[in-house]
C-alpha cells in the first residue's frame, strides 16, 4: 500500500511520518533524502514531475513486494498526484502559507484525500495507523 504524506513545506509531513512508519511497519521515503541520493535539487515544474516519479518508482517496487510504504513529500500538483498515484494520501492542511513563495504559488490543494490533517498533534498518528491497520 502506498501512502502519500503531501503538504506544504513545514507542514510536519516528516514529523507524522516518521511516528506513524513504525507502527503501520512501513517502509519509508522521504523527499529530501530522495533528491539528496539523486542531486536534483530542481523544484521547477520539470524538477517537481521528476521526483513525483521517482517517488513512484521507490513506492512502487515496495508495494511490489506486499509491504506498506510511506513517501512524504510536498507533491504540489493534481499532476504530481496523479504521477504517483496513491492507495492512500493524507494531506498536512496545518499551515496557511509554507517558507518557499514558488511552492505556495503552484500548490493545488487536493479534492480528495483519505486523512485531512489540521492541527499537529500527539494522536494523529495512531489514529492513523489503526484506521489504515484495521482494513488489513
Amino acid at each position: 500500500m502506498k501512502i502519500l504524506i503531501m503538504g506544504l513545506p513545514g507542514s510536519g509531513k516528516t514529523y507524522l511520518a516518521e511516528r506513524l512508519q513504525p507502527l503501520i511497519d512501513a517502509a519509508w521515503y522521504n523527499a529530501d533524502v530522495v533528491r539528496n541520493m539523486a542531486n536534483d535539487w530542481d523544484f521547477s515544474s520539470e524538477g517537481r514531475i521528476r521526483q513525483s516519479m521517482r517517488m513512484k518508482t521507490f513506492a512502487d517496487f515496495e508495494k511490489s513486494n506486499n509491504r506498506y510504504v510511506i513517501c512524504d513529500f510536498v507533491c504540489p500538483t493534481v499532476e504530481t498526484r496523479a504521477n504517483f498515484e496513491p492507495d492512500i494520501t493524507i494531506w498536512m492542511n496545518t499551515i496557511s502559507e509554507g517558507r518557499f513563495e514558488d511552492t505556495n504559488q503552484m500548490f493545488e490543494e487536493p479534492k480528495e484525500v483519505n486523512f485531512h490533517i489540521t492541527e499537529m498533534n500527539d494522536t494523529n498518528h495512531h489514529n492513523i495507523a489503526k484506521e489504515i491497520l484495521k482494513n488489513v
